[in-house]
């Protein structure tokens, strides 16, 4: 029972399992069986996109485990390359094609792209709008949107995304999105949680882990969830898939958190790429 992942409330009635499970640079042919013994392990929130090229797999994986749809939050991404609201639509298709699902639990807005389509990323917005009216998509979000795209949104279409899924770490808090987000009572999900294992080294982290008698990377998911963002730790090895679900029998007190805090970097510790310039679309 600690090992019991929370439900975070949606801003839309649904909810969401604070812990999730990251397929991102897993490739096709290791996905299935990473996404099983995570399922096995007990996580029952997925986390794909269509860019990573493995949402077959995660379906495969999901239906092997022998689970229910109903028992597993399956998120999924739109492709840079369909932002127009017809593009859109047959990209969500092949989606839930590929997965062999007839709804997604959430789907996302990978990149807001600003200097792409001519800057319009509210109308692929407003497709997913039609996801969520037609119950195909029961919650509908954004991955990597700042503040200005948020507004914008806010400005010019119907739905307060439910979540905003950003780069979020300790070189990283990103905290002005973040506070933006819970302004509006949309749910901030981190994905890069421990900077892609750039932290785990960091003496602080490795001090406040010895404390606790726990390993740097159940710290750092540790520190996450209780800021109250959700995180979705990726690997394929069984024992850290194991590892990084066993963070809830413990918690940090407020001088751990606030070392972890302290690690900011602000814009010099993004490793990802810069929402407002980034404008890949693949080939």
């Amino acid at each position: 029972m600690a090992n019991t992942i929370p439900d975070i409330p949606l801003n839309d009635g649904n909810t969401i399992p604070q812990l999730g499970f990251g397929v991102f640079q897993i490739g096709p042919k290791d996905t299935a069986e990473a996404v099983g013994r995570a399922l096995e392990v007990g996580y029952r929130h997925i986390d794909t996109a269509e860019m990573y090229g493995n949402e077959a797999e995660v379906g495969e994986a999901i239906r092997t485990a022998g689970l229910g749809r109903g028992e597993v939050f399956v998120t999924s991404k739109l492709n840079n390359g369909f932002h127009r609201p017809d593009d859109a639509r047959k990209a969500f298709e092949s989606t839930l094609s590929a997965l062999r699902m007839d709804y997604l639990d959430l789907f996302l807005i990978h990149w807001p792209l600003p200097t792409r389509y001519d800057g319009d990323f509210v109308s692929t917005w407003q497709a997913l709008e039609e996801f969520r009216r037609d119950g195909r998509a029961r919650s509908i979000g954004v991955s990597n949107f700042q503040v200005a795209h948020l507004e914008r949104l806010a400005a010019e279409a119907d739905v307060v995304p439910a979540v905003n899924q950003i780069e979020a770490h300790p070189y990283f808090g990103n905290e002005e999105v973040r506070a933006y987000d819970r302004q509006h009572n949309i749910v901030t999900q981190a994905w890069s949680p421990i900077a892609q294992g750039r932290v785990l080294d960091d003496p602080t982290v490795v001090d406040v882990a010895e404390q606790v008698g726990r390993t740097p990377a159940q710290v750092v998911l540790r520190w996450h969830l209780q800021r109250g963002d959700i995180v979705f730790p990726k690997s394929t090895t069984p024992k850290r898939i194991e590892e990084n679900f066993h963070i809830f029998d413990f918690t940090l007190d407020a001088v751990a958190m606030e070392q972890i805090s302290g690690l900011d970097r602000g814009e010099a510790g993004r490793q990802g790429p810069n929402p407002d310039e980034f404008d890949y679309v693949p080939s």
